[in-house]
């Protein structure tokens, strides 16, 4: 569009014209987005960085420092270590995570602090022991409770 507003025509009627007569020649048609819904974000305050958060996002990625990082691998370590489905791989999943905590509780944090201490293999193993009984006895296979291990 490169014509000028004509002198004396109100600004509202001069692009409801344009708008229309783009509709009339098919100019909207097949636009890329056409039929999808706006996203969400359009109400929130305009963030300079709004393109490497949807990227982010759109690749699955999360930018967490260390600690927090090693704290929610931890959670999904014990997590993993429930629904292991055998002592082994209980105890390497355990003894994994606890190397990694044990070498971040000595350097010094780059973020927050980590807030966890390394997990009791044994307790974690005799508990998913009693959880393995426990659900043989009732003829299930619920894994979502997660126990309440020391050092935690």
């Amino acid at each position: 569009m490169t014509e000028r507003k004509p002198p004396g025509v109100p600004f509202e009627s001069w692009v409801d014209k344009q708008i229309h007569d783009a509709q009339a020649r098919g100019d909207f048609d097949r636009l890329p987005g056409t039929g999808k819904p706006l996203p969400a974000d359009l109400e929130s305050p305009y963030d300079e960085l709004w393109w490497v958060k949807r990227k982010m996002a759109r690749e699955g990625l999360s930018v967490l420092p260390p600690g927090l990082a090693l704290r929610k691998e931890a959670e999904d370590a014990l997590t993993a270590a429930c629904a292991a489905p055998s002592e082994r791989i209980v105890r390497k999943i355990i003894t994994d995570v606890n190397a990694k905590i044990r070498d971040m509780l000595l350097k010094p944090p780059p973020g927050p602090p980590l807030g966890r201490k390394p997990y009791d293999v044994e307790e974690v193993v005799r508990q998913w022991r009693q959880r393995r009984e426990g659900r043989r006895a009732a003829g299930g296979t619920d894994v979502s409770d997660v126990p309440d291990v020391p050092g935690r």
